[in-house]
């Protein structure tokens, strides 16, 4: 059974850095695509970052570029969101999600789903 389990969030203040962590059991995390999605009080879940398995594609969000990295520790079977320059916009609750496909754009793509965890940004 995969099971995913994230950590690393809480509460922040604007301009921090904050790496989340997503602990995966029962399969490979080189062998799966990732993603980190957020849902925000009153809106929909967004895909924030994906990362294609085995070595494909990386796709950032417009809000992501340039402040947020996806990466991948096989030996650790772990995936991590690092997130700098944070806004009180990332405030939102942080799910990491893994799946068997190849696109990893929407959030049926994706077979399995951590609780999540929250992040908050204050001003």
């Amino acid at each position: 059974q995969v099971q995913l389990l994230e950590s690393g969030g809480g509460l922040v203040q604007t301009g921090d850095s904050l790496r989340l962590s997503c602990a995966v059991s029962g399969h490979p995390v080189s062998s799966v695509t990732m993603g980190w999605f957020r849902q925000a009080p009153g809106k929909e879940r967004e895909l924030v970052v994906r990362s294609i398995r085995n070595g494909g594609n990386t796709y950032y969000s417009d809000s992501a570029k340039g402040r947020f990295t996806i990466s991948r520790d096989n030996a650790k079977n772990t995936f991590y969101l690092q997130m700098n320059s944070l806004k009180p916009e990332d405030t939102a609750f942080y799910y990491c999600a893994a799946g068997h496909g190849l696109i990893g754009i929407h959030m049926s793509d994706y077979n399995y789903w951590g609780p999540g965890t929250q992040v908050t940004v204050s001003s």
